[in-house]
């Protein structure tokens, strides 16, 4: 007999709370308390766990969602669930905890579509707002715009309520460089490049569920300016004097596109406020041999008083944040770098012409930084759908329950990943943000950055239409530059087009249409006698609708994967096809040769499925070719194609060169 009592003089800290430990239980087990406002640190892990509820009153969250808790509560996690356990009452919260590992259900877990889906919750999947200060190329549409796009599909086909939202972020300083150089003013530059940037992603069957245009919004610029009174009213945001850059003849405020020289993190030439090629930030100051793009002479330095946060406060802060969520390591190393530093003060206002001024008394000429802006115009996207959609949802009223999923370039994890959490825990001290983050590297052309101003680009206008759309985003997601640099070469996707989806796909779907018109009338076949052949096969299409479910889901999302995983399937059909066609002509086989023509079009019915996030016309194409709705519901298991079904894949044109 083993008896244990809870003692609180026997605690220490664990997981942000007092913990003890219960012995011989045969797992493992262990006392908690919670003091009244406190909560466990927030983790997952391989272990089942259980909580018993004994004292006290709180708040249970697991996986975004919330639960109440009092004495005679159980609550069971199952592997890989996210936790964290909160004491709203007057008295200590205590529990008593076991755990143990089962290695087949952390398997189970970790494959749960259940566990990965978002139940009800609505999630908000973004895409950086572009700059409007020129159309979209090939490197900006492989990487945030592409994923956003296949994941809110994805998530759609498992029955998410997600949306895709993004716009311009007209009020970027790189708008009013284009401007000068192109003899207009800033708002009808960024009207203009808006435009064009939204036609593209249209031609790129990428149509976002809310579009913001920053400068055109009428309530944006009221919205905005509660929001950033919310940050200075914390306390945390404030007046400060600080040293400054100028340019040495005209005056001119120098920052981000104004400026040039040494990045303080990599040494790498960099612009000002932000290094492209390590990711950290710089305050213009600290830059080695800095260069003003307005004169040759050496900027000047003078003192100027902004609005300025002390980012390297909220360490903590950041690491609990990153905890809650998916955070790739990438990532995660970034703001160990950044907020490592003993300092950083970060300027969020700057003098410029062009932008939104705080509605604070200030300096005269001062305006929201565009970076800490886009931290509400997300918000702010979410209010303009939820208007439209009757959801009655509030950009200065967040819910626990918002999913946010991010995608963006590397060059801006800083400002997703580590600057935005800590404005929202200033502006909104009791809302806990639940956010995945998803970056990606550049993509290179031919081996070098893609680049405006030396006209190395291939833009999406010059590559896009009806007949290239999929082809184009076939190729952009099997290179895609998810955590490595990666390369858009010309050749290179027009051997892919002719060889891969013309000469294997499509020569596949065209011989087994033509092989059915011949040999069964143009219909499905009911399937027959089944070899062992025949089984494996089943069973290998099986995998691969588990690996595009892996490569398409919020843990472990990758475009590259799931473009692999479809050309496997067909590749692997096209050779089963061939095999089994050797028996097409013997009466005595007839059956088993009819089985194995059904699973070719069973292949072919999963690969309509499967395409739907990637190639959403070849998608619809192919369904309708076998008789078939378009897709809208993602496939739970491999389906034989019902008998008698008219099959029109003998002519279909799929792709063209």
């Amino acid at each position: 007999m083993i008896i244990n009592v809870y003692d609180a003089a026997g605690l220490h800290e664990a997981f942000g709370i007092g913990m003890s430990s219960v012995e011989g239980l045969g797992t493992g087990a262990g006392w908690g308390r919670v003091a009244p406002g406190r909560s466990t640190r927030r983790h997952r892990h391989d272990e089942t766990e259980m909580f018993v509820i004994v004292a006290g009153r709180g708040e249970l969250e697991c996986d975004g969602r919330r639960h109440t808790v009092a004495p005679g509560t159980v609550a069971l996690f199952e592997p890989f669930e996210s936790h964290v356990l909160t004491n709203t009452g007057g008295t200590d919260l205590v529990f008593l905890t076991q755990y143990w590992r089962d290695a087949g259900r952390a398997r189970r877990s970790a494959a749960s579509a259940e566990r990965k889906g978002f139940g009800d919750r609505p999630v908000f999947v973004f895409s950086t707002p572009p700059t409007p200060n020129g159309d979209l190329h090939l490197g900006h549409l492989s990487g945030p715009y592409l994923g956003a796009d296949a994941y809110v599909r994805f998530q759609r086909m498992n029955g998410a309520r997600a949306w895709h939202l993004t716009g311009s972020d007209d009020f970027q300083s790189y708008v009013a460089a284009a401007a000068r150089a192109e003899g207009r003013s800033p708002a009808a530059t960024a009207a203009h490049y808006s435009a064009e940037i939204a036609e593209t992603l249209r031609l790129m069957d990428i149509v976002p569920d809310q579009y913001t245009v920053t400068g055109r919004d009428a309530a944006y610029r009221d919205g905005l300016r509660q929001y950033f009174a919310r940050l200075t009213g914390s306390g945390k945001v404030s007046l400060t004097e600080g040293e400054a850059l100028f340019d040495a003849e005209s005056g001119q405020y120098l920052y981000e596109v104004d400026v040039s020289g040494g990045c303080p993190g990599c040494s790498g030439t960099t612009s000002g406020n932000i290094c492209e090629e390590c990711g950290e930030p710089n305050v213009v100051t600290d830059l080695a041999g800095p260069v003003s793009a307005h004169s040759s002479a050496p900027p000047r330095r003078d003192r100027l008083a902004r609005y300025v946060l002390p980012l390297h406060e909220f360490r903590d802060a950041v690491r609990e944040h990153h905890r809650a969520g998916r955070v790739p390591a990438r990532l995660a190393e970034l703001a160990h770098r950044v907020l490592g530093r003993d300092r950083l003060d970060l300027p969020v206002t700057h003098p410029s012409a062009w932008g939104v001024p705080p509605a604070e008394a200030g300096p005269e000429g001062q305006v929201i930084w565009v970076w800490p802006e886009m931290s509400y115009g997300f918000l702010h996207g979410i209010e303009a759908l939820g208007r439209r959609t009757g959801a009655g949802w509030r950009a200065l009223e967040p819910r626990p329950d918002w999913k946010v999923v991010h995608f963006f370039g590397y060059d801006n994890s800083f400002y997703h990943g580590v600057l935005y959490p800590v404005l929202y825990r200033l502006a909104f001290p009791d809302w806990e943000p639940d956010i995945d983050y998803h970056v990606n590297e550049f993509y290179l052309l031919e081996g070098e950055k893609f680049s405006t101003s030396r006209r190395h680009a291939v833009w999406g206008k010059e590559i896009l239409g009806p007949d290239s759309v999929d082809a184009v985003r076939y190729y952009l997601s099997s290179t895609r530059p998810e955590d490595v640099r990666t390369d858009f070469r010309r050749a290179a996707y027009d051997k892919v087009l002719s060889e891969t989806l013309i000469g294997t796909w499509q020569q596949w779907l065209n011989g087994l249409g033509r092989r059915i018109a011949r040999e069964y009338g143009g219909t499905a076949p009911d399937a027959g006698n089944w070899t062992p052949a025949h089984s494996a096969f089943l069973a290998s299409l099986g995998v691969r609708l588990s690996a595009v479910t892996t490569a398409l889901g919020p843990d472990a999302f990758s475009l590259r994967r799931a473009a692999a995983e479809l050309d496997g399937l067909v590749e692997e059909a096209a050779a089963f096809g061939r095999r089994e066609g050797l028996l097409a002509g013997p009466d005595e086989w007839r059956d088993e040769a009819r089985t194995a023509v059904a699973l070719e079009l069973a292949a072919a019915r999963l690969l309509a499925c499967v395409a739907a996030p990637l190639m959403p016309r070849f998608s619809a194409r192919l369904a309708a070719a076998l008789g078939l709705p378009e897709p809208r519901e993602w496939p739970s298991a491999v389906e034989l194609l019902p008998p008698g079904t008219p099959v029109g894949l003998a002519e279909a044109v799929f792709f063209r060169q």
